[in-house]
């Protein structure tokens, strides 16, 4: 894995977390709306959004530089609109970014033709 294969999931794992908990509490947030008089669903909306445009941004870039098949593709786009799914996304992309280091360095060393 190149230096900017590794910089686009990294980019990627860094905003799934916050995209996820961003989501969380805009569906509390909403909650609070029709239940109090507390409304910060258009503060909270917005942060989401520019969170969310960011992760398909990284997805994109992520996507074409790792060359995914369009089924793993797929499967970190709708891990992205599920509430908790930017959770999982972050860890399958650090177990990725693992095992492509490990690869790297038997690569380097010989040990495989990996």
């Amino acid at each position: 894995m190149d230096l900017k294969t590794a910089t686009a999931l990294r980019r990627l794992r860094l905003v799934s977390a916050p995209e996820a908990i961003s989501f969380l509490l805009l569906l509390v947030c909403s909650v609070l709306k029709r239940t109090t008089d507390f409304n910060a669903v258009p503060v909270m909306g917005m942060i989401h959004g520019v969170l969310f445009v960011l992760y398909v941004i990284f997805w994109a870039d992520a996507w074409n530089r790792a060359k995914w098949p369009l089924k793993t593709a797929a499967l970190y786009f709708v891990l992205s609109v599920l509430p908790t799914g930017g959770f999982f996304a972050d860890r399958r992309l650090r177990r990725e970014a693992e095992d492509a280091v490990i690869a790297s360095r038997a690569r380097k060393e010989g040990v495989l033709n990996a």
